[in-house]
């Protein structure tokens, strides 16, 4: 692997991220066949993703999503511990949502865009799967799919930067 020797910056921001979920989880909800009485209940509890009574849920799974995102982007996003580091679980909703990469001098900015739309799509998608395995659990397994899918076009991106490219000196192939 080569060197890496520039920090890029992603951030993702909350009120973002909320109304993504929001729209989503409106949709979800709204498709829903709510014929009996229990059915309408959950139909509405899908599409209130983001009000008052679940928002405490979707911030934990936001940051639970975030730091399993960051883990998978080792060792692009590999930081010394410091001595003494302590964490708490106390929850904290943030403005901002940041993600710091090390990365290699020739590292493209059209690489970071795609890493930057995956990664949001990928902390939605992982919402949306924890959200709906409580509201609607018949459609839950498919943005689980989304993400993993999500999280696995993240590491082809970095794997195809890993190893130096070897270009023909020709268009037309090795003579």
């Amino acid at each position: 692997m080569e060197e890496l020797t520039k920090t890029i910056t992603m951030k993702f921001k909350r009120v973002e991220l909320l109304r993504d979920l929001e729209q989503y989880g409106y949709i979800e909800g709204d498709v829903m066949k709510a014929d009996a009485e229990h059915l309408k209940h959950g139909k509405h509890q899908t599409q209130d993703i983001v009000q008052e009574s679940g928002i405490d849920i979707v911030t934990r799974h936001l940051n639970l999503a975030l730091a399993s995102c960051r883990e998978a982007l080792y060792p692009y996003s590999k930081k010394p511990v410091e001595d003494g580091r302590v964490t708490d679980d106390t929850l904290t909703a943030t403005t901002e949502y940041v993600i710091e990469l090390n990365v290699p001098e020739d590292f493209s900015e059209t690489t970071q865009d795609l890493l930057e739309e995956l990664i949001h799509n990928l902390l939605i998608y992982y919402v949306l799967y924890w959200w709906l395995s409580m509201t609607k659990p018949e459609g839950a397994d498919k943005w689980l799919a989304a993400a993993e899918k999500a999280e696995e076009k993240i590491k082809g991106a970095l794997a195809r930067k890993c190893y130096a490219m070897k270009r023909p000196t020709s268009p037309f192939g090795a003579h």
